[in-house]
């Protein structure tokens, strides 16, 4: 394996090198999540008494992920690859046989996070993994030493990866290869949400980045490769397809195209019904000053969120020269105000670093006259954080007790927006792919909605009863796409949702309605993405017609069902009268190939003892 940094055997053992693994081409897998399954390995002792070797596949695994959606769908291919090689997911960090951590280099609390889990998983003499950007960007750690490290560029190898981290040895893969392929195996973190990585780095060299180390220079997938990949993910039932990158605005560049090509090609796939909806990512001001009429057009879609998540960080241009942010403040004004005039209810998100050395309080306040002037919905702030091995790290800090202080200021300033006043009364189309952390409400982040029986991964018009700071209140009017039947009968979606500390905030405009990014209020200023981790199962239509079988039989299970479809449409009142002529008309149509065979096997049945019965009647008749 000609990547492999360095390969070490551990407690004197040899071990065999890591294994040689066909592909796996797949979009979703169901996880195999803990079981409270025996461990094969705890109770077999070799014949000279000591543990038996670990068989792979067969150990439960703990992942935990830190940072962006990019590093969230990094961790979901991650596990994609370990479930379908028959490992075992679990929450649950003191059961796992392994721990997986993706680690975000972005802030200092992120990391800080990562080495406090580092250390608890050493404590408790756990085998560990440790992926993402820190270790791609900073090997050397000292936290690191004597853990396998996975680079952001090789996730498609974690399963070797943690087979030979169980045999004791510690792996090192860093090597920038190719990117990873897009139709690996994947779990998603919410089944109805694909998040779709459209390239890699970036293009800029921002003074404060420790990404940039991690992630490299800028990378794009090809318009084919993502098209491709949204058209297996909406064939899979996903709702919303989230577009991910370190800029999204600078997509494509390095390949010869640009990112409304790339917009334009993935909305053409999508259903024209808005069954799927496309959100676009964040992206840096200057990559789109040339392209904002194309991108606004996109954004007029009803298929596309008209969101657009854009760092401003400073209002100073002397702050933003420092930090080599590669525009000035006029050109952001340009990007907000086109996007705010061409595309109707346009919300914006932005980011503010408070405290960036050489700030002063004339730079500080230009940024707070620039977030009352847009009042944003959405405005993440952070507190500057110096990096090791960047340009920032090595320039004169503001004093701790000022940045602090500049925080808390802009912080309050924000909080006194009211962004969703005049809201009330109004009809609007949400798309519901969450459960809201009170576990009653279900909403994708700011139009909350009492639950209903199974709303989520469909669409609904909704009255807007109540507004708050962060969200809004509503009662649905009608729902207007139903989860496929089919679809809906084969996944089991667990109730139970963990709640993250980050409750989300976003806006909802009459075209397209909503978007998901994070409540900097309750997520102490960090930017986090989601709040709770569906867990789902699949029960295969064999299973189920098993269990119908053992427990009534199959003219019962057939009149069930055809009860079922009946009673569906009873009491669908959106489908109307018209619409159920013609499915009461149509019927036979809605029978799958399966219900026509068993049928005709019964009525062949029928007709064969009816026809024996008439014989047998005849024979008596003939010899009396």
């Amino acid at each position: 394996m000609e990547d492999i940094e360095d390969l070490l055997a551990g407690s004197g053992g040899g071990g065999a090198p890591p294994g040689f693994r066909l592909p796996i081409n797949a979009v979703g897998v169901n996880p195999k999540y803990n079981k409270n399954k025996p461990r094969l390995h705890d109770n077999h002792l070799s014949k000279t008494g000591s543990l038996s070797p670990k068989i792979p596949g067969t150990e439960t695994i703990y992942m935990k992920t830190f940072g962006c959606s990019h590093n969230q769908s990094d961790s979901e291919y991650m596990a994609g690859q370990l479930s379908a090689f028959g490992y075992a997911l679990t929450d649950n960090s003191e059961e796992a046989d392994i721990w997986l951590i993706n680690t975000c280099t972005v802030k200092s609390p992120s990391q800080s996070a990562m080495d406090t889990l580092i250390a608890k998983c050493k404590s408790a003499k756990k085998p560990l993994v440790v992926a993402g950007c820190v270790p791609q960007g900073s090997r050397d750690l000292k936290e690191l030493e004597g853990v396998s490290i996975v680079g952001v560029q090789q996730i498609d190898r974690v399963v070797e990866v943690v087979e030979e981290t169980l045999k004791g040895h510690e792996v090192r893969l860093l090597h920038r290869k190719k990117l990873p392929a897009l139709d690996l195996p994947k779990v998603r973190r919410n089944k109805f949400v694909e998040i779709l990585p459209i390239n890699v780095g970036c293009l800029g060299a921002c003074t404060y980045c420790k990404t940039k180390h991690a992630r490299g220079h800028l990378g794009s997938y090809t318009v084919e490769s993502l098209v491709g990949r949204v058209r297996t993910v909406i064939a899979d039932g996903v709702k919303e397809v989230w577009l991910s990158s370190e800029d999204t605005g600078a997509y494509g560049r390095d390949i010869g195209v640009n990112l409304p090509i790339l917009l334009n090609a993935i909305v053409a796939e999508l259903p024209p019904d808005g069954s799927t909806m496309l959100r676009i990512g964040m992206t840096n001001p200057p990559f789109i000053l040339e392209h904002l009429k194309e991108i606004a057009e996109v954004l007029r879609h009803p298929c596309v969120y008209s969101f657009l998540h854009v760092p401003v960080q400073s209002g100073s241009d002397a702050v933003l020269s420092a930090m080599n942010r590669e525009y000035t403040l006029s050109d952001f004004r340009t990007v907000v105000d086109t996007l705010i005039e061409l595309v109707p209810g346009m919300q914006i998100a932005t980011d503010i670093i408070c405290g960036f050395p050489g700030e002063t309080d004339e730079d500080f306040n230009q940024t707070v006259n620039l977030i009352k002037e847009y009042k944003f919905p959405q405005v993440h702030i952070s507190q500057f954080y110096p990096r090791p091995g960047t340009p920032a790290a090595r320039m004169k800090k503001v004093p701790s007790a000022v940045v602090k202080k500049r925080s808390r200021e802009l912080t309050s300033v924000f909080e006194a927006f009211t962004p969703y006043l005049g809201m009330e009364g109004r009809v609007e189309r949400i798309w519901i792919t969450e459960i809201a952390a009170d576990g009653i409400h279900l909403g994708y982040v700011q139009v909350l909605v009492p639950s209903t029986g199974n709303m989520l991964g469909t669409s609904a018009l909704v009255k807007i009863t109540s507004v708050g700071r962060w969200s809004v209140f509503g009662e649905v009017i009608k729902i207007l796409n139903q989860v496929d039947d089919k679809i809906a009968s084969n996944r089991r979606i667990s109730s139970q949702v963990r709640q993250d500390k980050c409750s989300s905030c976003s806006s909802q405009n009459e075209s397209s309605a909503c978007s998901n990014e994070p409540d900097p209020s309750a997520c102490g200023l960090e930017c986090c993405e989601g709040k709770i981790t569906l867990e789902e199962g699949q029960v295969s239509w064999i299973d189920r017609f098993a269990e119908d079988i053992n427990s009534q039989n199959v003219i019962g299970w057939l009149l069930r069902k055809r009860k079922n479809q009946l009673k569906g449409v009873e009491n669908d009142v959106a489908l109307g009268s018209k619409k159920k002529q013609e499915w009461m008309g149509g019927n036979m149509g809605e029978w799958g190939v399966v219900d026509r065979a068993l049928l005709g096997g019964m009525l062949v049945s029928f007709l064969i003892i009816l026809a024996l019965l008439i014989h047998v009647g005849f024979r008596t008749l003939s010899t009396k």
